[in-house]
């Protein structure tokens, strides 16, 4: 059985308390992939804090997934740690299994696990192809696939399934394999926002620009590049945060979206104006 619903207090300035108020996601269970660091352990850690139990997965930092699972734990919410690697199909489909048996069906998905192995057009392998689109993209949907199997299994209307796509859908260099993947994660939002609008599910993207995390490093040497992107940002000059990321994240999966489905957010601080 899952835990009822948590009231807190809010507090007012003058440290009294000025009224109950219901978290945003009490109650819920949360499943978010590749959230070992970065944009994903924000993600689920701002899940956490406004009420839902959290499953996450990792595939090769298990010190970093078990901090963001003993963060989650001393909020007061319970979290599972999944390993698994989202390119295969099986085991895609172990960890939604994984998750209803620990915490309850998932009412959230949040499709964050990404890679972005940079490499020069005229030097890419269909290896490194195939790599990048089976987790950015393959990956997303057929957990969705599997998290709206169980949902509708269980006789549950409604879900929310958040995927991540970027601003690199404008074209990146030594990135045609992650800007198509990122650009696949567009289309195939809407697509599944269609598909699963008749069983109550939301599917929606948000599209994060310029972040400070590992990702942008990656493959750069030259801090110069990184330091010129950042200073084209027009709202602040500066890079974003995971947490304004994870911001979006918890909107895109609580009622306050509840008329919100097949939509793009781009978080970039004006960088990317569609």
């Amino acid at each position: 059985m899952r835990p009822g619903p948590c009231k807190h207090g809010r507090i007012g300035q003058n440290g009294a308390p000025t009224g109950d108020f219901r978290m945003k996601l009490a109650g819920k269970v949360a499943l978010v992939t590749g959230a070992q660091q970065g944009i994903g352990a924000a993600i689920a850690r701002a899940l956490a804090g406004e009420g839902a139990d959290v499953a996450i997965t990792w595939l090769d930092d298990q010190a970093g997934a078990e901090a963001v699972v003993a963060d989650i734990r001393k909020a007061g919410r319970r979290a599972h740690l999944v390993k698994a690697d989202v390119s295969c199909l099986a085991e895609i489909e172990a960890m939604v299994a994984e998750t209803v048996r620990t915490l309850g069906t998932p009412d959230i998905l949040v499709n964050n696990a990404g890679v972005y192995p940079r490499v020069p057009l005229l030097e890419m392998r269909e290896s490194d192809w195939d790599h990048v689109l089976d987790i950015n993209l393959k990956a997303g949907c057929f957990a969705t696939i599997a998290v709206a199997k169980a949902l509708i299994a269980a006789g549950r209307k409604g879900g929310a399934i958040i995927n991540l796509s970027s601003s690199a859908i404008r074209g990146a260099v030594r990135g045609v394999h992650y800007s198509a993947s990122k650009g696949g994660v567009v289309s195939m939002t809407r697509a599944l926002a269609l598909e699963l609008a008749p069983h109550g599910i939301r599917v929606n993207a948000i599209a994060p620009g310029l972040t400070d995390t590992a990702q942008p490093r990656y493959g750069n040497t030259d801090a110069e590049l990184i330091e010129m992107a950042r200073s084209t940002i027009p709202l602040g000059g500066r890079l974003l945060t995971p947490d304004q990321i994870a911001r979006t994240a918890v909107f895109l999966a609580s009622e306050e979206s509840s008329a919100t489905t097949g939509q793009v957010l781009h978080v970039n601080g004006g960088s990317y104006m569609s």
